[in-house]
């Protein structure tokens, strides 16, 4: 047996347990509860619409649905891998004669599939109200949002090792990657004084954040449901920018993994 089997097996194996250990919580079941509730708000919400029904349900039902589905992926991500570490199920892990990259490749490839699920059962109610090609795009880029919120997930609780701290941490990565261009885009008002030199340093500051994080303000876009505007280019961008930052995300939790002394 060549050592690519021998470190496949192992990795799969987390994978496939990781899954039944997530459908043993019943957090799919949570899921579909919590859809169903969305979708009846969905309902109730082009009740009140007084003109263009569906594409006022699309947008609030596609923003709804999206943070669901990450603070879901996010909070089961770090408790999981948390309780793993509490219960010294890793360290049962580390004292086999495998390396300890499968055990962080095997979870990933757990969450990932994960994640699959869950953007599968979130978008569902988003078919009734918008495009099928514009809802297959934003699928795409919800799961690509996802997968780079897992391997953020990985990267703080095994840097952290505390739920409470690494959850805040995902979250603000998360709400600073959402929202950065817009800080830029006020920062560079006309209304601002630009040649102020604290003005100039906040900008630079700002811009530098922004090289750091991954642009999700242009992933799972409302407006390709709304307007129908969403194109191959925006899933090249997703695309391209899910592997740039799974890589270097990956890396930087197999770092943290191997100096720690279980």
């Amino acid at each position: 047996m060549d050592a690519h089997s021998t470190m496949k097996r192992p990795v799969l194996t987390i994978a496939k347990y990781t899954c039944i250990e997530a459908a043993r919580n019943r957090i799919f079941a949570l899921l579909l509860v919590g859809i169903i509730g969305i979708f009846a708000l969905g309902e109730f919400i082009g009740e009140l619409a007084i003109a263009e029904t569906s594409s006022t349900q699309a947008a609030i039902l596609a923003f709804i649905l999206r943070i669901t589905a990450v603070i879901i992926t996010a909070l089961y991500v770090v408790s999981s891998v948390l309780r793993e570490f509490n219960d010294k199920t890793i360290n049962l892990f580390i004292a086999l004669p495998v390396p300890r990259h499968t055990y962080y490749f095997g979870k990933l490839a757990g969450f990932c599939l994960l994640s699959v699920i869950i953007t599968l059962v979130a978008s569902l109610p988003i078919w009734i109200y918008a495009e099928p090609s514009q809802v297959v795009l934003w699928q795409v880029g919800l799961l690509f949002e996802l997968l780079i919120v897992v391997a953020v997930c990985l990267f703080f609780i095994f840097t952290l090792e505390n739920m409470p701290v690494a959850v805040t941490s995902v979250i603000a990565f998360y709400l600073l990657s959402r929202t950065i261009s817009t800080m830029i885009l006020i920062g560079q008002s006309p209304i601002l004084e630009s040649t102020d030199l604290s003005q100039k340093f906040i900008n630079f500051f700002l811009h530098l954040i922004a090289f750091a994080l991954p642009a999700l303000d242009r992933f799972t876009r409302t407006d390709w449901l709304v307007y129908g505007n969403g194109s191959v280019s925006d899933l090249a961008f997703m695309a391209v920018q899910s592997v740039i930052y799974l890589f270097l995300l990956g890396a930087a939790a197999l770092f943290d993994l191997y100096r720690k002394n279980f």
